[in-house]
């Protein structure tokens, strides 16, 4: 189209033909002018591109973190099915960050040497700095829980002989305290799992007599939902949808030792999906070498992803397939590598407000 014609464009139509592009196609026009660079912040274009039924803008990725990268994590397309060329680079802050948990287009890091915390979205290069409630600061299990409303962290602390769960709430802007699990060692085996949503409550197993526990975000009280789980497991970990469906991947044997991993889903009652296939299983077995407290599980697009923190790979398993499968080493990892290994499930998105 001629450019005199589109000058001559109002404001407001120019605006919506412009928001027929893909989003993505759009964000790499924004260098244009101050006019498109503000653009996907005005009231039409985000909620245009907010509704439920349109599709996700950008490809779904994977992240690892791992001592071995500073200030990037290298990514896997889970779109595309491979390991994307350059590493996901992180915005500048203090020395040591770590990545401690991710959600709907918001990464959450600690930084310790600053006594803070550190919420970023990556595609519109905005942060938020938390300090720690205390200083001193311990904390387990952090999860970062979003909404339409915004975002809250949990997290569990121990200071002396007291325990709490405290949860900062991005609305208010402050932290709230809670009292922590009783007994407190319930939740101890599982420092590498994050809470899983679900019914209203973050989820959590426990170590052997296996059940489960949930922490209303709102209330802080700890319930023991009336869900029983298949017995005979050495291991259990729950991964979850967001707040429609929920997975159990277990393993089962005798004196704490699995002999086979099997993968349930919850209705009425535990519903037995699949058993994972015993060549997989070996492999996986081998891996963790019967240290359950390694094993973490979490919910990527439609994939159950079960890691070891001890080994770079990820086993998965596509529900709608229901197959598993193996993620190919990290190219970018050297050949001679440490434990340490902390996946995060990540799409960008771009009205993700910190």
């Amino acid at each position: 189209m001629d450019a005199r014609i589109w000058s001559k464009l109002p404001d407001h139509l120019l605006e919506h033909v412009l928001s027929f592009l893909p989003l993505k196609t759009f964000l790499a026009l924004r260098s244009t002018c101050k006019h498109f660079n503000s653009l996907p912040f005005t009231p039409y274009f985000i909620s245009r591109h907010s509704l439920p039924d349109s599709p996700p803008p950008f490809s779904s990725l994977l992240l690892l973190s791992h001592p071995h990268f500073h200030h990037s994590s290298p990514i896997f397309n889970t779109t595309l099915n491979t390991w994307c060329t350059l590493p996901l680079s992180f915005p500048p802050m203090p020395p040591s960050p770590i990545l401690i948990a991710s959600s709907h287009g918001l990464l959450c890091f600690s930084l310790p040497f600053a006594s803070s915390f550190l919420v970023c979205n990556l595609l519109t290069h905005s942060i938020r700095r938390i300090k720690f409630p205390t200083s001193p600061f311990t904390f387990e299990l952090p999860t970062l829980v979003t909404s339409s409303s915004g975002y809250k962290l949990f997290t569990l602390s121990t200071t002396g002989s007291f325990h709490h769960a405290l949860v900062y709430s991005s609305s208010s802007g402050s932290w709230a305290r809670f009292p922590g699990p009783e007994p407190a060692s319930i939740l101890n085996e599982n420092h590498h799992q994050k809470g899983v949503l679900y019914g209203g409550g973050m989820l959590f197993t426990t170590p052997e007599p296996f059940h489960i526990v949930s922490f209303r975000l709102e209330s802080g009280e700890w319930e023991r939902p009336p869900i029983s789980l298949p017995d005979g497991l050495a291991f259990a970990r729950l991964a979850g949808d967001g707040d429609r469906k929920l997975y159990l991947v277990g393993g089962v044997g005798a004196s704490g030792i699995s002999r086979s991993i099997k993968l349930w889903e919850l209705g009425e009652r535990w519903v037995e999906v699949e058993t994972m296939p015993e060549m997989v299983c070996r492999k996986f077995l081998s891996v963790c070498y019967h240290n359950y407290e390694h094993v973490y599980c979490f919910w990527h697009q439609g994939l159950i992803c079960v890691c070891c923190y001890t080994w770079p790979e990820i086993l998965y398993y596509k529900v709608s397939r229901r197959t598993w499968h193996w993620l190919p080493k990290c190219p970018s990892l050297p050949d001679k590598w440490s434990c340490g290994f902390r996946w995060f499930s990540f799409t960008p998105q771009l009205y993700a407000s910190v």
